[in-house]
């Protein structure tokens, strides 16, 4: 990777830090940095889960790089195969995400941190996403996912004054998985990952290609949807080897062997 960006893998787990002090901040080339790792995972069959962090203690990530757009780096620039930080528009990604937010996640930091699938955060992090208060707006995903993820009063409050969230108060509304002392987090980050990892591969990349494809969709529509025949990791999934070993493994009292086929 690089300097900024740094990858570490753990059996089937790949932990990916975003490393740019003093405030993680992401500029074009590190949203590329970031898109290159998740790529990794994708492309990587013996991966089942990623985890994303920030160094340091103070900042899981500030957004979007200011001091970069002084510079000249227009809000459009060319952010990679995954748009901003390398998740939020990253639509092919078939793996789950989970982030492990160590710190303040504001702006696009919170939209990445959105764009996971699951969020563990340390009990001092703090969300918000501030751009309507210094005349922009959260458009790499907040001003879409937070709606949707929270009731909407709630959501159009945070986005219209900036005002910042506790991890505790994001999990009582269901949007942080877990709250954990600082010193825990990534511990607690891998145990889960941990978790999703003994599950089969396919089966968790049919969850995700159901639930992208069904996203909004009422129940009976998305029934339709998932039984159209056109999601080929869902179709994949009961004529695959990894289901007659996960039924053999259950049946000899055994844990199953996946091979993600």
């Amino acid at each position: 990777m690089t300097d900024a960006v740094k990858i570490q893998r753990q059996g089937r787990v790949l932990e990916i830090t975003l490393d740019r002090p003093k405030a993680n901040a992401i500029d074009a080339a590190t949203s590329k940095a970031l898109g290159a790792a998740f790529q990794s995972l994708q492309d990587d069959d013996s991966l089942s889960v990623g985890i994303v962090t920030g160094a340091g203690a103070r900042f899981f990530s500030a957004g979007w790089d200011l001091k970069a757009a002084a510079e000249g780096e227009a809000p459009d620039a060319d952010q990679g195969i995954g748009g901003f930080a390398g998740l939020t528009e990253y639509w092919a990604l078939k793996k789950p995400v989970i982030a492990a937010v160590n710190g303040m996640a504001l702006g696009g930091g919170f939209e990445l941190a959105l764009a996971a699938d699951m969020i563990v955060a340390a009990d001092h992090a703090e969300f918000a996403l501030p751009e309507a208060t210094i005349g922009l707006i959260a458009d790499a995903g907040g001003v879409i996912r937070l709606p949707r993820r929270l009731p909407r009063a709630i959501a159009m409050e945070m986005l219209m004054t900036g005002r910042r969230a506790s991890a505790q108060e994001l999990a009582q509304w269901g949007l942080v998985n877990q709250v954990v002392p600082a010193a825990g987090l990534l511990e607690a980050a891998h145990a889960l990952a941990q978790k999703v990892a003994a599950s089969a591969p396919l089966s968790l990349q049919a969850i995700k290609e159901i639930d992208s494809a069904t996203e909004g969709q009422n129940t009976q529509d998305a029934y339709q949807k998932m039984r159209a025949a056109d999601l080929p990791i869902y179709q994949s999934v009961y004529q695959s080897e990894d289901a007659a070993e996960g039924m053999a493994a259950l049946s000899e009292k055994r844990p199953p062997d996946w091979k993600g086929r």
